[in-house]
């Protein structure tokens, strides 16, 4: 080929190459499409306080050498909805939580020199903000409602495994139902773990008698087992090691503010307190309570709107992922189902108070970006005690959600603690049970 043809067709090529790392560059201006590894790492760090984590070493014991020690993994998609907006699909399990492109904001600290990401997720008030630069994002996940609280936070473009691109052959199927204790430094509770194992991959909940862990997602590599979710506001690692006898042991972490140990052995009849018998009224007595919106309505059973008839009243948190659970099955059911005169009320206990307008303004958010058709009241302080100490004629507040349902004369009839939502196998039994008991509930008055 002559010299001159070299020449003009390397030229075309090379001008080919440029255009099209143009075209892409200008249509994907910050992240490229397609999937992330995204990790927080959690080991403990003096910066943070965490006295409940400090001496988990010395109760477990264990080397995990297939993952590094305290990264909780997860994984997303970025998915371009025009040239040049794009949303966030957070992968756990069956579940996928979209963050919107009207939450995810990008720029350029010019002072750095580097271009910029925050991810918001508004409900949970919560967010990432990190730098990113060509397949790399690296930054921090911050959390509003604790005192200085910023995680580490990583992910690699290109990356689709979770915990480990190994796949060592498992030791053992875990798959099934397993009694479950768990012990950190101040208590010791029960729980049930249910696990679908497929090969390496597995998924799977923990239940406890005031909520699940909803949908958790990792892998079995030989003896030694892995599960992570991280939605927004849940920061969950579960780490264990099958020892000889078949039985279960590691460690649970949340974020980096609680850390505990925890034993599993297989027990497909494991059972836990029924959630109808953990909360009770201390005296036969009508419900009672007084609490006002953000906008400053005042709420209460003796008003015109709710006098006479039957009502569930939800004892709830913005900021708490099982509650939103409850709430988006409580939204179905009132959609799906004639339910007659039954009026719902929302009494929210929120991370910043009563008296704090960020507790108000967190109200707002999560009715408007969850599009609550009932009223939520800001009832007071997340705090169980203080909970306790607003609606005194409940024994205990031990979980949120907790539901009350409410008959014509304010009487309770039933107190539902916790929520086994869908991840768990215990979701239709509650649905059955909640469509019997709105049947009493609304039945016309003899």
């Amino acid at each position: 080929m002559p010299r001159l043809a070299r020449f003009t067709l390397l030229g075309l090529f090379l001008t080919t190459l440029l255009t099209a790392c143009t075209f892409v560059q200008d249509r994907y201006p910050t992240l490229p499409p397609g999937p992330y590894r995204g990790t927080l790492e959690l080991e403990f760090n003096p910066i943070v306080p965490n006295p409940k984590g400090a001496p988990l070493p010395e109760k477990v014991n264990l080397e995990f050498e297939e993952v590094t020690e305290g990264v909780l993994p997860f994984n997303f998609t970025v998915v371009y909805e025009t040239d040049t907006t794009f949303r966030i699909d957070i992968q756990n399990g069956e579940e996928v939580i979209t963050v919107p492109a009207e939450h995810i904001v990008f720029g350029r600290d010019q002072q750095a020199g580097r271009d910029t990401i925050r991810i918001d997720f508004p409900v949970y008030d919560t967010h990432i903000s990190a730098y990113h630069e060509e397949n790399v994002i690296e930054g921090v996940w911050v959390v509003h409602y604790r005192d200085d609280y910023r995680i580490p936070f990583k992910a690699y473009f290109g990356k689709d495994y979770r915990f480990t691109p190994l796949r060592k052959t498992p030791t053992e199927d875990v798959s099934g139902t397993w009694a479950v204790t768990f012990v950190d430094e101040e208590e010791t509770f029960p729980g049930i773990a249910e696990f679908q194992q497929n090969g390496n991959e597995l998924r799977g909940t923990f239940r406890t008698e005031t909520g699940d862990y909803r949908y958790l997602e990792g892998t079995v590599q030989a003896d030694k087992v892995y599960l992570s979710v991280f939605d927004g506001s849940h920061a969950f690692l579960f780490e264990a090691k099958l020892d000889e006898a078949g039985a279960l042991k590691g460690s649970f972490r949340s974020g980096r503010h609680y850390i505990a140990s925890w034993t599993a052995v297989r027990d497909e009849n494991a059972t836990l307190t029924s959630p109808d018998a953990l909360t009770e009224m201390r005296e036969d007595i009508p419900l009672t309570f007084s609490f006002a919106t953000p906008e400053g309505e005042t709420i209460s059973l003796e008003d015109e709107r709710y006098v006479g008839k039957p009502k569930l009243v939800q004892l709830m948190g913005t900021w708490c992922p099982n509650c939103r659970d409850e709430a988006e099955f409580l939204k179905s059911y009132l959609a799906e189902n004639e339910v007659g005169d039954l009026e719902v009320i929302a009494l929210a206990f929120e991370r910043y108070g009563a008296e704090d307008e960020r507790s108000r303004e967190a109200i707002r958010r999560y009715r408007d970006k969850m599009d609550i058709p009932w009223p939520i009241a800001l009832a007071g302080s997340e705090d169980k005690a203080a909970a306790g100490e607003a609606l005194p004629m409940l024994n205990k507040i031990i979980s949120y959600p907790t539901l009350l349902f409410v008959d014509r004369d304010n009487r309770v009839t039933r107190i539902h603690t916790g929520f086994n939502g869908p991840a768990t196998s215990k979701y239709e039994d509650f649905k059955r049970s909640f469509d019997a008991s709105i049947a009493e509930l609304t039945a016309s008055p003899q």
